[in-house]
């Protein structure tokens, strides 16, 4: 297939699913490269993140089944080895590539194996911790792995700190290239090995004028590059180069995120990840406008919005107030913080674990820190929750984003552990809102509190109407069956909760606070014969079912839970409401 082609047909299925758009059209050259140069399913590719692997699922025996991108019994929208023998590792987490390729390659040396081993990792994704302890280890642990670096200025949005702009400087050695390139003629021509070393060392200090900064070397690596990502016969000739050196090789490829396609070109962080669009599958090229202006439009009022919006305004109140993310400041909604408050506002770039302990630091010195992350994130920085923040009391604010199932991103990406991750940790507070003035409220109440708190909300929109007014906690009891039900619900599943306590009889009980738990409402409860049952929005081990002892427990089971939609995954689990009412009853 040609680049137009592969650009085509991911158009085509993310326009229909949504997925991951810029990133992967940003990649396809980069796809094509290994899928040429080398055998994908003995050699071993590592990606980096996966969300730019659409062309290379297509190009490994997935082009057939692509139009099931995401959707529920298809194929990932990252890469999975059970999926395919060509992606060696899963890749829905940022900055583990280089660690995973390493031992990948140590294997390989260990039983005498022949196979490459390729990581192809992001700009951004480099400046990850995890990346530099990779880095530093990858010379004592093998003598052959290839990493692509695939340079395009961008994470999810542009890249912050000193490493990119370090490789910014790298892009510019188009000089050294050239004069590298006249060493290694020079060299060949003289066919004199006395003379080898004296023309290398020539080389490397002309590196060292002209970059400044290939601080890669130091690392152990060779250094080829830059290498323009969609000139497809330039990297050809590239990755051909370096499958001949017995050493570690870093390539460094430079692209454009969202290349191909207009739209994605002009705005590549609205277009990192999108839903379905409309776009003209019957056209001849790929570099069309959208019909209309609307196709981005977020759903309103949305979580992330509702939280960003309080923050601002408690922001304008207190100026201890400061705002933290990892490379995800539209994400979480912390956009019109940046905007209004720029020096109270930090983005560490992918790097989850430093953002806490920076954190706590800020708590330390009498800043009131609120930290906007996934939740599936939150899950690589839990020692730092731990150790730099809890132990302290240390007054940081987590907002955990998408809490509980996220659907089409599947299995990497469901936040489904903080509770029993979190719980479980001494001073931390763990509460969830039910409705736009809850999150409004929870938030001051955790800026206001000297200890961590965390505050969990969905993806998706903010419940209004049913389901977002607390009954009050005197209420009638109804009866059912001359049994009495106590439905305590997170907030997100408040409003299911009601549901299903009007159709079975009962009561619905916001679990407002998740930790410390209203203990002496369910001691009420119990002592007048009811039922608990528990339903969250996250795993049953060691979620907040446990931590009440309900008789019940509806949540996500002990297993990896797919991709699909969330309606979809809660009528597959037993989770909606016509299966909940089944099983009471």
């Amino acid at each position: 297939m040609k680049p137009i082609e592969l650009r085509h047909r991911i158009l085509e299925t993310v326009s229909k699913n949504g997925g991951h758009l810029a990133s992967s059209l940003g990649a396809v050259e980069i796809a094509m490269a290994l899928a040429e140069v080398f055998d994908p399913e003995t050699d071993r590719v590592v990606w980096d993140v996966g969300h730019q692997a659409y062309a290379w699922k297509i190009l490994t025996g997935r082009a057939d089944s692509f139009a099931t991108l995401r959707k529920l019994g298809g194929i990932s929208g990252f890469p999975n080895p059970a999926e395919s023998k060509a992606d060696a590792a899963v890749a829905g987490h940022a900055g583990v590539a280089l660690s995973v390729a390493e031992g990948l390659a140590a294997a390989r040396d260990r039983r005498g194996g022949n196979e490459h081993v390729v990581a192809v990792i992001g700009d951004a994704s480099i400046a990850n911790g995890t990346s530099f302890e990779a880095l530093n280890n990858c010379a004592s642990a093998t003598k052959r792995l290839i990493v692509i670096l695939n340079d395009n200025e961008m994470s999810i949005a542009k890249p912050a700190g000193s490493i990119a702009k370090g490789l910014g400087r790298l892009t510019s050695g188009i000089r050294y290239n050239r004069a590298k390139n006249v060493a290694k003629k020079i060299g060949r021509a003289l066919r004199l090995s006395f003379l080898y070393g004296l023309v290398h060392w020539v080389k490397n200090r002309l590196k060292t004028m002209m970059l400044r900064n290939v601080w890669f070397e130091e690392f152990g690596f060779h250094y080829l590059g830059p290498v323009d990502g969609h000139d497809l016969a330039a990297l050809v000739s590239a990755l051909t180069a370096a499958k001949e050196e017995n050493r570690p090789v870093l390539l460094h490829v430079v692209t454009k995120k969202g290349h191909g396609y207009g739209p994605a070109e002009k705005d590549p962080t609205a277009w990192h990840g999108v839903g379905p669009f409309p776009w003209p599958s019957t056209s001849d090229t790929v570099d069309l406008a959208l019909p209309t202006d609307g196709q981005k439009a977020r759903p309103a009022p949305g979580w992330s919005e509702v939280f960003g919006e309080a923050l601002c305004e408690l922001a304008k109140e207190d100026d201890r107030v400061v705002a933290l993310t990892a490379a995800m400041r539209d994400g979480t909604g912390l956009a019109p913080f940046a905007a209004r408050f720029p020096d109270r506002f930090f983005d560490v770039g992918i790097a989850e674990g430093h953002m806490v302990a920076f954190a706590g630091g800020l708590a330390a010195g009498g800043m009131r820190p609120v930290v906007a992350v996934y939740s599936t994130f939150l899950q690589r920085s839990v020692d730092q929750v731990m150790h730099d923040v809890a132990i302290s009391n240390l007054p940081v604010v987590f907002c955990v984003d998408r809490a509980g199932v996220v659907g089409a991103d599947g299995v990497t990406h469901q936040g489904l552990y903080d509770i029993a991750m979190l719980r479980c940790l001494p001073n931390v507070t763990i509460c969830q809102p039910k409705d736009a003035e809850d999150m409004k409220a929870l938030l001051k109440e955790a800026l206001d509190r000297n200890g961590p708190t965390v505050i969990r909300y969905p993806r998706g929109k903010v419940p209004t109407g049913r389901g977002s007014e607390a009954p009050a906690i005197n209420q009638t009891i109804k009866q059912s069956n001359n049994q009495t039900i106590a439905i305590w619900a997170t907030g997100d599943w408040y409003g299911k909760a009601c549901e299903v306590a009007s159709r079975v009889g009962g009561i619905a009980v916001h679990a407002r606070y998740l930790k410390p738990f209203d203990s002496e409402l369910l001691a009420k409860q119990r002592a007048a014969g009811m039922k608990i049952v528990s339903l969250e929005n996250g795993a049953v081990a060691g979620g907040f079912g446990e931590a009440i002892g309900a008789d019940v427990k509806f949540g996500w089971p002990d297993a990896f839970i797919p991709h699909g939609t969330q309606a979809e995954l809660e009528r597959k689990y037993g989770l909606d409401v016509e299966s909940i009412v089944a099983s009471l009853r």
